[in-house]
C-alpha cells in the first residue's frame, strides 16, 4: 500500500450506506451504544479479582489454575487485538463490534454456569477473543461517526465510561459475592450487553475499509499472533521466575525473531495485515509508546496499592476498592476534560501534563510508610487519576487521529494492544523490583524489628509472601514474636514498594519528555483550520 493511500484526507467517507431511519448514525446515540459495549469489558477488568477467592473455594482450584483464570483471558486478548482491528476494517466495524459484545456476554454467562475450574478457564479464553473483537471496533466506529473536531470529546467520554466500570467493579463484585454468589459477577454482563446490542443494531452505521477486499494476510496473522503470544507469555513467566531466568528470556528471544519475520512479511505482502507506513508518522508511534507507558504506570501502581491497603492495612477488597475511588472517580471526570483540552490544544500539552502529574504522584506515594494514614494517600490518588485520564485520551487521539479513517480498526487494535502490554509490563516490572528489594532487606528488617537472629533464616525463605505484603507469622507464635515478624515483613514490603514506585516515577518523567514529539492528528488539524 502506498504512502499516498495512508495519508488520504480523513472523514467518514467509507460508510456503507443503508436506508435512513430515525436515530440511525446519530453520533451521540452511537457513542452510548459503544460505551455500553465497552463497559462490560471494564467491569470484567476488576470484578474477577474480587471473585477469584470464591471461585477457588467453590471449584477447588489451586493457585496455578486460579492464575489461568486471568492469564488465559489476557493471552487471548493480547494476541488477537490487532488482528481483530483489521477484521473490523475489512468485514465491517458494526458487525465485528456486535459479534464481540454478544460473544463476551455469552462467554460471561457460560463462566457463571461452569461447574469446574477447567470450564471457567475455557470460557475466560473465549471472553478474551470476544473482548478483542469489540474494543478496537468501538474506537473505529467513533472515528467513522464523529467529525474530527468532536472526536476528542467522544474518546474522552468513551474512556470515562470504561473508567466508571473499572471504578464500580470492585464494589459491585464485593456486594454480589457477599450477598449472592460469585456466579452473579459474570451474569451481570448479560443485561448490559443486551442493551448495547439492541441499541447498536438500531443506531450504529456500518463502515469498512473499501480497499480491504483483497486476500487476507494469513501468514502475517500467524507471525504477529505468535510474536505477541511469546512476548506476553514471557512477561507472565517473568512474574514467576524474574526477568533474568532462561524461561522468560527464551520467550523474549522468540518474540524478537517472530517480530522480525513479521516485519519482513509486511514489507513484501501485497495486502499487509499492518501497513508499516503507519509508524513513519512520529505522532502515531509516540502515541503508541505513551499509551503503553500510561497503562504501565497505572496498573503497576494500582496493583501494589491494592496489596498495600489489603495486606498492610488489613482492609477487605471492597474497603480497598472504596479507598481507591478518588483515583478511579477522578479518571472518569478527567477523561472528557482531557478530550476537550486535546480538541483545543492538540494531544501534546495534555500528554506532557498527564505524565508529569503521574510522575509527581508516584514519587510522592513512594515516600509513604507502613503507618501512613488515608489523609496522606487520597490526594495523590486524585493526581494519578487526573494524569492517567489525560494520558489515555490524548494518546488515543494521537494514535487514532493520525491514522487514516479506512484503517481506524487497525489503529484501535494497536492502541488496545499497547495498553494491554503496558499493564502486564507494569505489574511484572514493578513486581520484580519489589521482590528483589524485599530479598535484599528482609533479614535486616526482621532483625531490627526484634526477631531473634537464629530464627531469621526460617522466615527469609518466605520472601515471596512478604513481597505480596503478607507477614509469615507461624501459627501459635507468641504475640511479641508475631508483632516483630509483622513489623519486619511490612517494613521490607514497603522498601520494595518504594523502590518500584520510584522507578515508575522516573519512567513517567522520561515519558513526559517523549510526549513532546506528538503532534495533533492530521485530520483533526484540518478540521480545526476549517473551523477557524
Amino acid at each position: 500500500m502506498s504512502q499516498a493511500t495512508l495519508t488520504r484526507p480523513g472523514g467518514p467517507n467509507n460508510d456503507v450506506r443503508r436506508p435512513s431511519r430515525h436515530g440511525h448514525g446519530h453520533p451521540w446515540l452511537t457513542l452510548l451504544a459503544v460505551a455500553l459495549g465497552v463497559m462490560v469489558v471494564g467491569l470484567d477488568a476488576t470484578v474477577v479479582a474480587i471473585a477469584n477467592p470464591a471461585i477457588a473455594r467453590d471449584l477447588g482450584a489451586d493457585f496455578a489454575q486460579l492464575q489461568w483464570v486471568t492469564n488465559g483471558y489476557l493471552l487471548a486478548l493480547a494476541v488477537s487485538l490487532i488482528v481483530a482491528g483489521r477484521l473490523a476494517d475489512r468485514f465491517g466495524r458494526k458487525t465485528v463490534f456486535l459479534v464481540g459484545v454478544a460473544g463476551f456476554a455469552v462467554a460471561s454467562i457460560a463462566v457463571g454456569l461452569s461447574g469446574s475450574i477447567e470450564m471457567v478457564i475455557f470460557w475466560r479464553v473465549v471472553q478474551g477473543f470476544a473482548g478483542a473483537l469489540l474494543q478496537p471496533a468501538s474506537l473505529a466506529i467513533l472515528r467513522n461517526t464523529f467529525p474530527a473536531e468532536k472526536l476528542n470529546m467522544a474518546i474522552g467520554i468513551w474512556a470515562g465510561t470504561s473508567g466508571l466500570a473499572i471504578a464500580s467493579g470492585p464494589i459491585v463484585a464485593g456486594l454480589l459475592v457477599e450477598n449472592a454468589s460469585w456466579e452473579w459477577v459474570f451474569f451481570l454482563n448479560g443485561p448490559v450487553a443486551t442493551v448495547a446490542i439492541l441499541l447498536g443494531l438500531w443506531v450504529v452505521r456500518q463502515s469498512r475499509d473499501p480497499e480491504a477486499a483483497g486476500s487476507f494476510d494469513l501468514p502475517g496473522v500467524g507471525l504477529l499472533s505468535a510474536a505477541l503470544f511469546s512476548l506476553v507469555w514471557g512477561l507472565i513467566k517473568a512474574q514467576e521466575h524474574g526477568f533474568g531466568d532462561v524461561v522468560p528470556l527464551g520467550f523474549f528471544a522468540g518474540a524478537t525473531v517472530l517480530g522480525a519475520a513479521f516485519v519482513v512479511r509486511e514489507r513484501t505482502a501485497s495486502h499487509p495485515l499492518m501497513p508499516l507506513g503507519l509508524f513513519r508518522n512520529r505522532s502515531f508511534s509516540a502515541g503508541s509508546v505513551l499509551a503503553m507507558l500510561g497503562f504501565f504506570a497505572l496498573f503497576g501502581s494500582f496493583f501494589f496499592l491494592t496489596l498495600y491497603l489489603q495486606q498492610v492495612h488489613g482492609m477487605s477488597p471492597v474497603d480497598a476498592g472504596v479507598r481507591l475511588l478518588p483515583m478511579t472517580a477522578t479518571f472518569i471526570v478527567a477523561s472528557p476534560v482531557a478530550g476537550a483540552l486535546t480538541a483545543r490544544y492538540g494531544p501534546r500539552p495534555p500528554l506532557v501534563v498527564g505524565m508529569l502529574l503521574t510522575a509527581v504522584a508516584l514519587f510522592a506515594l513512594s515516600r509513604i510508610g507502613v503507618q501512613a494514614d488515608y489523609l496522606s494517600l487520597w490526594p495523590w490518588f486524585i493526581v494519578i487519576g487526573m494524569g492517567f485520564g489525560m494520558v489515555l485520551v490524548s494518546s488515543t487521539e494521537a494514535i487514532v487521529g493520525n491514522a487514516p479513517v479506512h484503517l481506524a480498526g487497525l489503529a484501535g487494535g494497536i492502541q488496545q494492544t499497547a495498553a494491554q502490554l503496558g499493564g502486564v509490563l507494569g505489574t511484572t516490572l514493578f513486581g520484580t523490583i519489589l521482590a528483589t528489594r524485599v530479598g535484599d532487606v528482609l533479614t535486616e528488617k526482621l532483625t531490627s524489628a526484634g526477631v531473634p537472629a537464629d530464627m531469621v533464616p526460617g522466615f527469609t525463605a518466605a520472601e515471596d509472601y512478604v513481597a505480596q505484603g503478607v507477614a509469615p507469622v507461624p501459627p501459635g507464635a507468641p504475640q511479641p514474636l508475631a508483632d516483630a515478624i509483622t513489623t519486619g515483613s511490612h517494613l521490607a514490603f514497603m522498601s520494595g514498594f518504594q523502590a518500584a514506585l520510584t522507578v515508575g516515577a522516573v519512567i513517567a518523567l522520561l515519558a513526559a519528555a517523549a510526549a513532546l514529539l506528538v503532534r495533533r492528528g492530521e485530520n483533526t488539524t484540518a478540521a480545526a483550520h476549517a473551523g477557524a
